[in-house]
C-alpha cells in the first residue's frame, strides 16, 4: 500500500474545525481495514467452490478484497479505453458534443449514461433520488479555483462503451465466485464506472443498495446480491468507498439516526476499501456504504458490476432505480444475460490461452455467442433491462 499521508492531510484541511477529527478518522479507518483479515487472492476448494475461509470472512464483514486479480495487461486495456472515453465525454451536462465538436459519448442513448456533479459535491445525499436511499447529505468541501463547474463521476451501461470493461465482466475467476455466492444460474444486475478525480471527485452519501426485499419472509444476508469493484488505480481512505462491517445482516438501517449517534457523517466503526491496482472487491449490496469527496491527490476508477440470485429476481417487481420498475420474467432475464455471452466471447478473443467461464443457463439451452459488430450493435442501450432490486 502506498503512502497517502499527504492526501489525508489535504483532505482533512478542507474540514475546518473538524480537520483533526477527519484526519484521525481516515488514519484509524485505514488501519482497521487492513486488520480485518478479509483480503487475499481468490482461492477455490477441490470442488471448484470459493474457499471456505473467504466465504466465512465475507459473511462476517460484508466485503472481501481479492488481491491481484487483474493482470497489468488488463489494467492497461481499461486505462486506454478510459482515456478514449474521456476524450469523447460531452463538454457539459447539457451538451451533445465533445471538446472537438463531435457527437459525444452516449449522445444517441435512450438510457441514462453519464451522471454529473459539481466538484467535491454530493448530488444524491438528502434528495429523493434513487428512492431516497441516500438519507443524509455529506459535507461538500470548497473546490480549488479553476476546476470545472461540473464533471462526470458515474458512467452507466459501461459495457457498451468499453471493450476492456466488457472483457473484465467475463473474468472466469470472478464468475466462479459469483456462481458460489449466487448459484450457477446467477443473473446480471448493473454495470458502471465510478470516476473519482483528485480534487474533483464527488461524494456518494451513505446508503444501502437493496430496495425490494427488506420485508421478505425469505430475507437473508445475500438476498439483494453483491457488486464487484475492480480498481484501476487503487483505493484509499481518502478516495475510496467506506463500509460498515456486518451491516449487511442488520436489515434496513436508519442512516439519519446512525449519523446522529456518531455526531457526524464519520460513522463509528466504518472502514475504507483499501486496494492496490488490479484488486477487486466483492461487496454485499445490503452493507451500509458511501464515499467522501476526493480531496486528495490519487485518482480512483472503479469498474463496478454485480450479480443476483435468480430466486431474488424472477417474478419480482424491480425497485425502479437502474431501470423501469418492471416485473423480471424469464424473457427479461434472458435478454439481459446475453451481455454476459458477448463478454465471454470478447474475453476469449483477447485472452485465447485462458479457459473461458461456462455459464450454466447458456449450457442448458446450447447457446453460443460471437463478439462482432452485430453483437456491438445489440448492446446499444442494453442497460434498459438492468435487473435492479
Amino acid at each position: 500500500m502506498h503512502d497517502i499521508s499527504k492526501s489525508i492531510d489535504a483532505c482533512a484541511a478542507r474540514y475546518g474545525e473538524q480537520a483533526d477529527a477527519m484526519r484521525d478518522y481516515l488514519i484509524e479507518g485505514q488501519r482497521s481495514a487492513l486488520a480485518l483479515g478479509n483480503r487475499g487472492p481468490i482461492e477455490f476448494d477441490d470442488t471448484g467452490r470459493l474457499a471456505q475461509h473467504i466465504l466465512d470472512a465475507y459473511s462476517t464483514v460484508g466485503f472481501y478484497v481479492f488481491t491481484g486479480v487483474l493482470a497489468e495487461e488488463e489494467c492497461q486495456d481499461i486505462e486506454a479505453d478510459m482515456i478514449a472515453m474521456k476524450a469523447s465525454f460531452p463538454t457539459s451536462p447539457d451538451s451533445a458534443v465533445d471538446a472537438q465538436g463531435n457527437p459525444a459519448l452516449g449522445s444517441n442513448s435512450q438510457t441514462p449514461h453519464l451522471i454529473w456533479s459539481k466538484p467535491l459535491g454530493d448530488p444524491l445525499g438528502g434528495t429523493q433520488l434513487a428512492n431516497g436511499r441516500h438519507q443524509v447529505k455529506m459535507f461538500e468541501p470548497e473546490a480549488s479555483s479553476g476546476t470545472p463547474a461540473a464533471s462526470p463521476f458515474i458512467l452507466l451501461g459501461s459495457l457498451r462503451f468499453s471493450d476492456a470493461c466488457l472483457r473484465t465482466y467475463a473474468h472466469p475467476q470472478l464468475l466462479k465466485v459469483a456462481e458460489t455466492i449466487n448459484g450457477s444460474d446467477f443473473t446480471p444486475f448493473n454495470e458502471a464506472l465510478f470516476i473519482k478525480e483528485p480534487g474533483i471527485g464527488a461524494a456518494v452519501s451513505w446508503h444501502q443498495d437493496g430496495v425490494t426485499h427488506w420485508d421478505s419472509p425469505d430475507f437473508d444476508e445475500n438476498i439483494h446480491g453483491f457488486n464487484f469493484m475492480a480498481q484501476l488505480y487503487g483505493s484509499t481512505a481518502v478516495n475510496g468507498v467506506w463500509v460498515l462491517p456486518g451491516s449487511h445482516k442488520l436489515g434496513k438501517i436508519d442512516i439519519s439516526d446512525l449519523v446522529s449517534q456518531s455526531q457526524s457523517e464519520r460513522i463509528d466503526g466504518a472502514v475504507p476499501l483499501v486496494c492496490d491496482r488490479g484488486d477487486v472487491v466483492m461487496c454485499n449490496r445490503q452493507a451500509l456504504h458511501g464515499s467522501f469527496p476526493n480531496s486528495g491527490f490519487e485518482p480512483r476508477l472503479t469498474v463496478n458490476f454485480g450479480f443476483h440470485k435468480r430466486s431474488s429476481v424472477l417474478g419480482v417487481k424491480g425497485g425502479g432505480i437502474h431501470s423501469d420498475a418492471q416485473v423480471f420474467d424469464e424473457d427479461i432475464i434472458a435478454r439481459r444475460s446475453r451481455v454476459l455471452g458477448y463478454a465471454i466471447a470478447a474475453r476469449q478473443a483477447r485472452f485465447s490461452d485462458e479457459q473461458p467461464y461456462r455459464y450454466q443457463p447458456f449450457e442448458d439451452k446450447n447457446l453460443s455467442f460471437v463478439w462482432d459488430e452485430a453483437a456491438r450493435h445489440d448492446l446499444h442501450d442494453y442497460n434498459r433491462d438492468d435487473i435492479s432490486i
